[in-house]
């Protein structure tokens, strides 16, 4: 019995299916990750600098100058056979460590984000939901800008991106509901996640730690090789749609 059908037996006989996601799907689509260098006006920044609270602070026009920059490439790309290879699993809850909207637009119905997403800002000192921003169709996508970023409606400080920081904490309620659905998940696929980003790289061990089985995809080997019960080794826009038609057939076209 090859991987792929042993783990499609296990994806088929499971009740309560959770999916973990890292930057390694929305790279397939051509969302750059952390590691990517930086171009344009970023290219003397490591993306590191730049997503922190200490750099908003000292250079808000900046920082929200790059988000609108990453939101932009965003809205640029598409959802791949990966992300529609998710939507088409049925009762399965997705949990993201990105902060686009491609599993949102392939399909997948309200997955967590534990590290926000780039589509919610919110004010920087009372937390009010910024709302729609509009958009900047015109933006030099390898250039990029500096942006002053808007103001709060109700108390007046600045906007910012509505994602983790490096030095924040996970919002608390995001983090609670991926750990119950991880620990109660019969299978948990983690697909294109380096496993060494905590605490959201615990997900999948809870899963393991409670007896559910682990599916790792994933072009290259991470620390949780050990924890999966099936490693699938190559992109996931490839391996998802193989899988899902492999438990289910026909159903990643959409049938």
């Amino acid at each position: 019995m090859t991987g792929m059908d042993k783990a499609a037996g296990m994806l088929a006989a499971a009740e309560r299916v959770v999916v973990f996601t890292g930057a390694g799907i929305s790279a397939e689509s051509g969302i750059p990750t952390f590691r990517d260098a930086l171009t344009g006006l970023w290219a003397r920044f490591d993306a590191r600098q730049l997503a922190t609270p200490e750099a908003f602070r000292d250079d808000p026009d900046l920082v929200w100058g790059w988000y609108e920059w990453r939101r932009a490439a965003v809205r640029r790309v598409e959802p791949n056979a990966g992300h529609r290879a998710v939507a088409a699993i049925e009762r399965c809850v997705v949990v993201t460590q990105n902060v686009d909207d491609l599993h949102e637009r392939a399909g997948s119905r309200s997955p967590i984000h534990l590290h926000g997403s780039l589509f919610e800002p919110h004010c920087s000192a009372c937390g009010l939901a910024a709302g729609d921003l509009p958009e900047h169709p015109e933006e030099p996508l390898g250039e990029g800008r500096r942006l002053p970023p808007p103001t709060c409606g109700r108390c007046g400080a600045l906007v910012r991106p509505g994602v983790v920081w490096f030095g924040e904490a996970l919002p608390t309620h995001a983090f609670e509901e991926a750990v119950e659905a991880a620990a109660n998940a019969d299978v948990l696929l983690t697909v294109g996640t380096s496993g060494v980003v905590y605490p959201a790289a615990e997900i999948p061990q809870v899963t393991a730690r409670l007896g559910g089985h682990v599916i790792q995809i994933n072009p290259e080997p991470t620390p949780l090789d050990e924890v999966a019960t099936v490693n699938l080794t190559g992109p996931a826009a490839e391996i998802l749609p193989a899988l899902v038609d492999a438990a289910w057939p026909g159903r990643s076209d959409g049938s």
